[in-house]
C-alpha cells in the first residue's frame, strides 16, 4: 500500500504553504484564500526533475558552473513570428527556451492570437505543437479555417494529461509549443483538480524545465479572474520569463497586448491589434485609426497624445455636461479614472471658477482606449470646459500636460516624440507646459506654453478661428 502523502494548506493567491489552516495568508495578507491540498510527490533537485523522462537518464552528468565571460550568446538569437505587434511586445521575438504567459479576459482573443502565432512560427521556425485542453482538434481546425490559416508543420493535440503532453513533445520535438490553457492541464501524480494552486504550479514548473532543456519556446495561455488578475497562484508569474496581458473591450475592435514582465527585454512594450473577420491584425498606425471618426468643430472634444509603453498615438477625449436630473450629480467615465476626474473637476471649480457642482459630467476616451497617464489631464480639462461653454477647440490643436491641485500645468516626459506624432497627423499647435515648450522648439508643431489651467483655457479658446467663436455667455448657463 503506497504511503499516504501529507496534506498542506496553500494560498490560492500567492502559493504560500502552511502546515495548518489560517484565515489570512501571512505572505500576501489575503483573507480566506488558504485551502487544503495534498502535497505532490517530492522530486530531488533540478537535475532530477526530469527523472523518468527523455533526456535525463540515470547516468547523465550533473550540470557544472561555468565562467560568466565564457558563456556563449550564439544560441540566444531571437525568433520572430512575423506578427509585428506581437514581436514588438516581446522585445523582438521569442528567445530559445523562453516560457511566456499570455493572459486576458474571456473572448478578448487569446486563443486566436495563440493560434495565429503558432501558425506563423510553423512556417518560419519548423514543427509547432498546439495543445488545446478546451477544444477538440476539429474545433481548432474550424477556427483556423475562419482565420485563413493553412500551415503545413502545425500539429494539434487535444489533451489535458500533462504526461501525455510531455510524451508528445519528446516524440515530435517541436520548435515551438502552445498550451491553451495552463489551467486545464493536470499531472496524474498530483492528487488535486485541474486549475488548483498545486496543479498550476507543478505543471508550469515541468513545462519550464522542458523549455529550458530543449531550448524551445513555450507559450502558456492563462485565464483572468473576475478581479482582473491572472488565475492561479501569484508564483506562476514569477516562474515564467515573460507575462503578456491581452486587453480590450469586446464592444470595440482594437486590442492592446501589454508586456508586464520580460526577462529578455523591456517590460513596457505594447502591441496594438484590431479584431476583424480574418483574426487579429496589427495596427502600425494607431493614431490614424483612433481619430478616423472624429468630427472637428464639435464642443466637448479635445485631442491628446497618449503613450502606452514605447508607443505614442493620438486619442480623442470627449466630454459632456448636462443638468443633473436628480439630487446627486453623476460623474461617469469610460476609459478614464473616475477618481482622477473628480480631482480635475475640483481644480476647474476652484482655479478656473467654472460651475460644475450641479452638473452631470461624462468623459469618454474614444475608440475604447484607456487613458492611464497624467499627461492626458489637460485634454480632459479642455474637453470639460469646451462642453460647458459650448465653444469648440481648434481642430488642429493637441493638449499635453499634467494638472496639479494648485491648478498648475506640469511637464510630461517624451515631449518631442509626442509632438512629432502630432505633426505626422497634421496638427499644427500644441498647448503644453511652459517647461516642455522650451525643450520642443525644434519640433514642427507650434508650442503654446501655459503655466496654469486658467491660462490654458484662455489660450485654447483664443486659438480658434474668428468665424467659429460664439458670443460670450454666462458661466454654467449654457449647460443643457
Amino acid at each position: 500500500m503506497p504511503p499516504r502523502r501529507p496534506t498542506v494548506f496553500a494560498c490560492q493567491e500567492c502559493g504560500h504553504r502552511s502546515p495548518k489552516w489560517l484565515g489570512r495568508c501571512p505572505a500576501c495578507s489575503a483573507w480566506e484564500t488558504i485551502v487544503q491540498e495534498t502535497a505532490p510527490a517530492r522530486r530531488s533537485g533540478v537535475g532530477a526533475r526530469g527523472a523518468g523522462r527523455a533526456g535525463t537518464g540515470a547516468g547523465e552528468a550533473e550540470p557544472a558552473a561555468e565562467r560568466f565571460l565564457d558563456l556563449s550568446l550564439e544560441a540566444s538569437a531571437r525568433v520572430a513570428c512575423g506578427i509585428e505587434e506581437l514581436d514588438r511586445a516581446l522585445g523582438g521575438g521569442f528567445v530559445p527556451g523562453m516560457l511566456v504567459l499570455l493572459g486576458g479576459e474571456p473572448g478578448v482573443g487569446k486563443s486566436t492570437l495563440a493560434l495565429q502565432c503558432a501558425a506563423a512560427l510553423a512556417e518560419r521556425a519548423g514543427p509547432t505543437l498546439y495543445v488545446s485542453g478546451e477544444e477538440s482538434k476539429t474545433q481548432v481546425r474550424l477556427r483556423g479555417e475562419r482565420l485563413g490559416l493553412r500551415p503545413k508543420d502545425l500539429f494539434v493535440l487535444s489533451e489535458t494529461d500533462l504526461e501525455a503532453v510531455e510524451a508528445e513533445i519528446e516524440r515530435l520535438g517541436p520548435a515551438f509549443t502552445v498550451i491553451d490553457s495552463i489551467q486545464t492541464l493536470a499531472a496524474p501524480e498530483v492528487p488535486a483538480s485541474a486549475g488548483s494552486v498545486v496543479q498550476v504550479r507543478d505543471c508550469a514548473l515541468r513545462l519550464l524545465e522542458i523549455a529550458k532543456r530543449r531550448s524551445s519556446p513555450v507559450l502558456l495561455v492563462g485565464h483572468i479572474t473576475k478581479e482582473g488578475s491572472l488565475a492561479g497562484p501569484k508564483v506562476l508569474e514569477h516562474i515564467v520569463d515573460t507575462v503578456l496581458t491581452f486587453e480590450g473591450d469586446p464592444q470595440h475592435v482594437h486590442r492592446i497586448l501589454r508586456c508586464t514582465k520580460n526577462r529578455f527585454g523591456p517590460a513596457d512594450e505594447v502591441g496594438i491589434f484590431a479584431m476583424g473577420a480574418a483574426g487579429l491584425e496589427g495596427l502600425p498606425n494607431p493614431s490614424q485609426w483612433f481619430l478616423q471618426d472624429r468630427q472637428a468643430g464639435v464642443p466637448g472634444s479635445a485631442v491628446t497624445v497618449h503613450r502606452e509603453g514605447s508607443r505614442t498615438f493620438l486619442v480623442e477625449v470627449q466630454a459632456l455636461a448636462s443638468r443633473a436630473a436628480y439630487g446627486t450629480p453623476r460623474r461617469t467615465t469610460v476609459g478614464f479614472d473616475s477618481t482622477r476626474l473628480a480631482l480635475l473637476v475640483a481644480v476647474l471649480e476652484r482655479r478656473a471658477h467654472l460651475e460644475l457642482a450641479a452638473l452631470d459630467l461624462f468623459v469618454n476616451a474614444a475608440g475604447g482606449v484607456r487613458l492611464s497617464e497624467p499627461a492626458t489631464d489637460l485634454a480632459v480639462i479642455g474637453a470639460l470646459a469646451s462642453a460647458l461653454t459650448r465653444q469648440p477647440i481648434d481642430a488642429r490643436t493637441v493638449l499635453i500636460g499634467e494638472v496639479g491641485l494648485a491648478g498648475e500645468v506640469r511637464s510630461v516626459p517624451r515631449t518631442e516624440e509626442r509632438l512629432r506624432e502630432a505633426e505626422r497627423l497634421g496638427f499644427t499647435r500644441a498647448v503644453l507646459a511652459a517647461r516642455d515648450a522650451e525643450r520642443a522648439r525644434s519640433a514642427g508643431v507650434e508650442p503654446v506654453p501655459v503655466r496654469s489651467v486658467e491660462e490654458a483655457l484662455a489660450r485654447l479658446f483664443d486659438l480658434r478661428p474668428q468665424s467659429s467663436r460664439p458670443r460670450p455667455q454666462a458661466q454654467g448657463a449654457t449647460a443643457s
